[in-house]
């Protein structure tokens, strides 16, 4: 025994010896490098911090000096009482710019439109930065991210000399151009760094020479002091140690493994394979010198936890170390810490699966699928039909829709996805959707008040080995929403009281989800169906175009895309497509203004641009009215473009109020986009629209479409705009409808993030041979030459029928235009789906229909005119106006003639007049 004692004490002391010192010097060295570089890692960042907020300083100090010395210049005001003060004040900001050393000095009004800025395409747009405080009279400065990269910028108040704020000029600089003392400071700060990590390594070194010169060899105290601690901790332990040599037999046991193994006093020594009452396959474990980790034995009635590892890796005898561990008690609190570490996990998967839409459907479906296998063989959700529109649920459990259907077969017997099931009373399902509590059937073979349901289905659910059942209600905010059935099958037992809560965790989790899905289901259907009938249902009937259109909500709610086709007078039409900033119901209320707007603004056959000046008007009052409502923080502008376009000239004139240009498709299949003028958004007014006119071949496309088409986080602008014109190219012939098709297939995700509006127009050109017109002389003799000619036309075209109201529409509008108007005297005939009459000429007064009294001689023509067509109007034109009149064609609704007392006799008073008589 004593010379085993001392082989142990040897391979202690040259364990110590070979590797402790090492492991004590390298950690030293390791320490020193480290708190060197730690050392020098602060200094940088310590000077990097103060260079940071020193240049950030400098360059507030610089920017406010600049901002206020432009601010107080004399000059300044008298520049922004001109009609032009960009024209003034740009030359004298960029000349103040480049003297005082900043990056750009910008002079806006207090709606925050620059007047100036070092790229003129920034001149007229809004400011990037904060401008509130500086209305109020204040100073303010900030950092922000603006045309010319990281800023800093100081906004100063321009006063009258009522100290009113008038205007505002911000000055700044990029933080980067400020001088900065780090780079000469860096390589100081890194080379003392250096120089510090060598003195450290040379110091380890010595360091670690030292303790290797002292730990060389051990005194006898501290051999002794060694073994003594070693036994005492040997025979102390929880665990059995044993050391088995390379001949088998056991050379060290104490006293914790004598005690597990039931080992006599004297089988130190023995072979282990002699050793009574050791179990065959603990023997042949430490036999065989194999490692060994937790591997789990039995030994009179305990369940020991042997590890195994040889000790000659290291240079040591041959042979093996031991450790033994009783883990009897252990394996059953394991046994029920896994049950409840599996049930963790479970509601843990559940918190996370459960609930990632906002789809009733959906949700119910997670739930089944995350309780299947795990707590369930199979499971089914039933929600009252209600539920699924975004309605409140019944209070019985009848009229309930089976929404989800999983488990680990397919072949079950369980009523299937999309069923519509009345409860019976005495099912668990009713009595728990009644109570709002969990109903558990162990045995479903011995529950008739389950079976009664439908007892041929019952039996089926029987037979097919399914026994046992959880019916748990869905209730949230109070309310119950449906039911989750837990089934289990013969794979496993049945349903116990302790897995009622598991169950309630997991519809629980479930129930909120779906709740939110319903009410957010109740109000899109609110929202969406506001929005749809604020949008056109269908496009009117006219004839310059053949249109297709698509409107896609977001996924995210409504929003306030729009687009309309409006029929104008002369056989035009009016395309429209806008966008109001921002989403919710607010945004669809506020689209359906300004489409109101626009038809009734389009009803005075204005120019594109005037029109857009109006509805600027409409957008900018909208928020002021609403400027105190937190509503109003959802809608800031609105973009639109409309258009005009005439069959019988082929033109179409457009103007744009920040909106994206459309897209030309012509007839040869090549896509342009037409270079229109931009314009501010709707809603921020001071700036003027314009508008462009085009001339567009018969067949061309006009393609009309908001941003969300093209825009998406995933690409930029440019790339979207090619997209289009990739989808668009190469099908002249395509008719709108699947134009639009295709563009949308091509362009848009599966759920859209935005909503798109999108509008194809095909034009159309009016023959030749249905249009005809007339100068007219200054001549009230020339009325009658004008009518028979009209009449003429009439019999070529076979609307001879209305000959009679020609002539009169004819007499009242010329002798009108010669006696009140001005040359030169137009009239042009259109056949359309109406008949057209239009009468020019060069005066900017127009006719009013009013009731002549019974003394009066004349006042009654255009009253006459009213009566006699369907519609009749005014527009004008840059070279005067222009009265129209429509007539419905024979065969046609409202085609009838109206008869009244005496039109003969007025007709012929008027022709008499018209010749002379």
């Amino acid at each position: 025994m004593a010379d085993r004692f001392d082989r142990l004490r040897r391979i202690s002391g040259r364990s110590l010896v070979g590797k402790s010192p090492r492991s004590v010097a390298g950690q030293v060295f390791i320490l020193q490098v480290a708190l060197v570089v730690l050392l020098v890692a602060c200094a940088v960042f310590a000077l990097l911090l103060q260079s940071e907020r020193d240049t950030s300083d400098e360059a507030k100090r610089r920017s406010i000096a600049v901002a206020e010395t432009f601010a107080h210049s004399p000059g300044i005001l008298g520049a922004l009482r001109t009609p032009t003060p960009t024209t003034v004040l740009q030359p004298l900001t960029e000349a103040g710019r480049k003297s005082a050393g900043v990056d750009f000095i910008v002079v806006m009004d207090t709606h925050g439109i620059r007047y100036t800025h070092p790229l003129p395409d920034r001149i007229g747009k809004r400011f990037v930065g904060t401008i509130g405080p500086s209305l109020a009279g204040k100073v303010y400065t900030e950092s922000v991210h603006g045309p010319l990269g990281q800023e800093v910028q100081a906004v100063v108040p321009v006063e009258d000399s009522g100290g009113h704020v008038v205007a505002l000029v911000s000055a700044g600089l990029k933080v980067r151009n400020v001088t900065s003392q780090v780079d000469r400071q860096i390589p100081i700060i890194l080379t003392a760094g250096a120089c510090a990590l060598g003195v450290a390594t040379a110091v380890t070194a010595l360091v670690s020479r030292r303790l290797r010169r002292q730990t060389h060899s051990l005194a006898p105290d501290e051999m002794t002091r060694m073994y003594d601690h070693h036994d005492a901790v040997l025979h102390s332990v929880r665990e059995g140690v044993l050391i088995v040599g390379g001949d088998g037999r056991l050379l060290l046991a104490n006293d914790e493994a004598k005690r597990l193994l039931d080992l006599p006093a004297d089988a130190e020594g023995g072979h282990v394979a002699h050793l009574p009452d050791l179990e065959p396959e603990m023997a042949a474990l430490l036999i065989s010198g194999r490692e060994a980790t937790d591997e789990v034995h039995l030994a009179g009635g305990l369940l020991l936890a042997v590890n195994q590892r040889p000790t000659d890796r290291d240079g040591g005898p041959e042979g093996t170390v031991v450790t033994l561990r009783d883990s009897t008690e252990l394996q059953a609190v394991s046994g029920r810490a896994e049950v409840a570490r599996e049930r963790l996990k479970l509601l843990y998967d559940a918190g996370l699966g459960i609930g990632t839409t906002l789809d009733v459907a959906r949700t119910a479906d997670e739930l089944a699928q995350v309780a299947v296998p795990r707590f369930a063989d199979f499971v089914t959700v039933d929600l009252a039909d209600g539920v699924l529109h975004g309605e409140e649920p019944a209070g019985t459990a009848t009229g309930m829709r089976r929404v989800a259907v999983h488990g680990i077969r397919e072949d079950h017997p369980l009523y299937e996805r999309g069923r519509l099931i009345d409860f019976l009373p005495s099912t668990p399902q009713a009595r728990g959707y009644g109570s709002g509590r969990l109903e558990l059937v162990s045995d479903l073979s011995s529950a008739p008040g389950w079976q009664v349901q439908d007892p041929e289905r019952s039996q089926q659910i029987i037979d097919y080995g399914i026994h046992s059942l959880i019916s748990a209600p869905i209730k949230a905010r109070g309310v119950v929403l449906g039911m989750a059935n837990f089934w289990r099958s013969k794979e496993h037992g049945p349903f116990d009281e302790e897995e009622l809560s598991l169950a309630e965790e997991l519809v629980a989790r479930a129930a909120v989800s779906i709740d939110n899905a319903r009410r957010y289901t109740r109000e899109h259907t609110l929202a969406v169906t506001l929005q749809r009938s604020l949008l056109p249902r269908a496009l009117p009937e006219q004839s310059a175009i053949e249109a297709g259109y698509r409107y896609l909500p977001a996924q995210s709610g409504v929003s306030g895309d729009w687009f309309d086709v409006i029929p104008l007078p002369g056989g035009r039409v009016a395309l429209v497509v806008g966008d109001v900033v921002g989403h919710g119901l607010h945004a669809a209320a506020t689209m359906g203004r300004l489409r109101t707007a626009v038809h009734n603004f389009s009803t005075l056959d204005l120019p594109p641009d005037e029109l857009l000046s109006h509805l600027d008007d409409l957008a900018g009052r909208i928020d002021q009215d609403e400027a105190s409502t937190e509503a109003a923080a959802a809608v800031v502008g609105a973009t639109c473009l409309y258009a005009v376009y005439d069959p019988v000239t082929r033109r179409c004139a457009m103007a744009r109020a920040g909106h994206l240009a459309p897209a030309l498709v012509a007839p040869d299949g090549e896509v342009t986009f037409p270079d229109l003028p931009f314009g501010p958004p709707l809603g921020l007014g001071g700036m003027p629209f314009r508008t462009a006119e085009v001339e567009l071949p018969e067949g061309t496309q006009l393609v009309l479409y908001t941003d969300g088409l093209i825009e998406d986080r995933n690409r930029d602008l440019d790339e979207g705009m090619e997209l289009l014109r990739q989808a668009l190219a190469g099908h002249p012939g395509r008719p709108p409808e699947q134009s639009c098709q295709a563009v949308l297939e091509a362009l848009l995700p599966a759920r859209p993030k935005d909503d798109v509006a999108l509008l194809i127009a095909r034009t159309r050109a009016l023959p030749a041979g249905r249009i005809a017109d007339w100068d007219v002389s200054p001549d009230p003799a020339a009325v009658a030459g004008t009518r028979a000619a009209a009449c003429a036309k009439l019999d070529e075209w076979g609307l001879s029928e209305l000959a009679f109201s020609i002539e009169l529409v004819l007499s009242e509008l010329v002798t009108n235009a010669i006696r009140y108007g001005s040359e030169p005297i137009h009239v042009r005939l259109i056949h359309d789906r109406t008949l057209i009459c239009e009468v020019s000429d060069g005066s900017s007064t127009a006719p009013h229909l009013r009731y002549a009294a019974t003394t009066e001689e004349g006042g009654r023509g255009l009253f006459l005119v009213a009566r006699m067509t369907e519609r009749w109007g005014t527009r004008y034109t840059p070279e005067g106006k222009v009265i129209w009149a429509e007539l419905a064609l024979p065969g046609t609704s409202g085609a009838a003639d109206p008869v009244f007392p005496g039109l003969d006799a007025l007709l012929a008073l008027d022709e008499a007049m018209d010749d002379g008589i």
